[in-house]
Order: structure tokens, then C-alpha cells, then sequence
């Protein structure tokens, strides 16, 4: 009877420790289950995150791009405007200041009658690229 007893006892602790390791391979599959949905959840987080990245640099980019060429776009319209004033016989010997942003030109300077200020005007409306023309050239007769 010992011997049974013993039996016994053995079987129930191998299968109690079965019933404890089957236990834990369920814990253990579901917490590698929720490790992977988190991880799932965290890369696509992740991946959201780039894409929106990839989207600002983009953005960024265009911008930059679109500054220099309205930048370069600028510089070819002063420099068109300043020629053409210096093509003027009127206009040509004045010191005529020509400043120029997102394709509005501002006239500064002097001019010595009203007739020359109107012409500094149309030259440089005339230019490619012109969308406004602001003159503040002030009139101030040749002495």
C-alpha cells in the first residue's frame, strides 16, 4: 500500500504539474499575443509618424523651393526694371532706387518732373513678372 500511496502522489504531482505548466503556456501565449498588438499599435504609430515626417519635409521643401524661385523671380524683375530706367534718356542719369518682392516693385528716389515719374512707372510696369508698382519717387526739379 505504501508503494501505491507513493504511486499515487507521483501521479498527482506530475499531473498537478502539468495543469501548472499548461497554465502558463496560456499566460505566456496571451502575454505574447498582447506584446505583439501592442507592438502591432506601436508600429503603426510609428509608421504614422513617419509618413506625417515625410509629409512636413515635403512641404518644406516645396516651400523653400517655391521662395527661391520667387527670390531669383525678384531679382530678374529689379534688374529688368533698373535697365530699362537706364535705357530712358530722362531717367537714365537719376539715382532711382528699385526694390522688389513677390513681384511688386517699389520706386524710391527722385525724379525731376511729374512726366518722369509717370514713365518711371510704365517702365516698370512693362516688365515680365510685374504684378504692382508702388512709385515713391518724389519730384524735385533740376536746379
Amino acid at each position: 500500500m505504501n508503494t501505491k500511496l507513493q504511486r499515487s502522489t507521483i501521479l498527482m504531482s506530475l499531473l498537478a504539474s502539468a495543469a501548472l505548466l499548461a497554465a502558463c503556456d496560456r499566460n505566456e501565449q496571451a502575454r505574447v499575443e498582447q506584446t505583439g498588438a501592442t507592438t502591432a499599435t506601436s508600429a503603426e504609430r510609428a509608421g504614422a509618424a513617419v509618413k506625417e515626417a515625410g509629409r512636413d519635409a515635403s512641404q518644406a521643401v516645396g516651400n523653400a523651393a517655391d521662395a527661391v524661385a520667387n527670390k531669383s523671380g525678384d531679382v530678374a524683375i529689379t534688374t529688368a526694371v533698373n535697365a530699362r530706367l537706364a535705357a530712358d534718356e530722362r531717367l537714365s542719369a537719376l539715382k532711382i532706387n528699385v526694390d522688389t518682392v513677390g513681384g511688386k516693385v517699389v520706386l524710391r528716389g527722385t525724379a525731376p518732373d511729374t512726366a518722369s515719374r509717370t514713365r518711371a512707372t510704365e517702365l516698370a510696369r512693362a516688365v515680365d513678372g510685374v504684378s504692382d508698382v508702388t512709385n515713391e519717387l518724389s519730384v524735385q526739379p533740376s536746379r
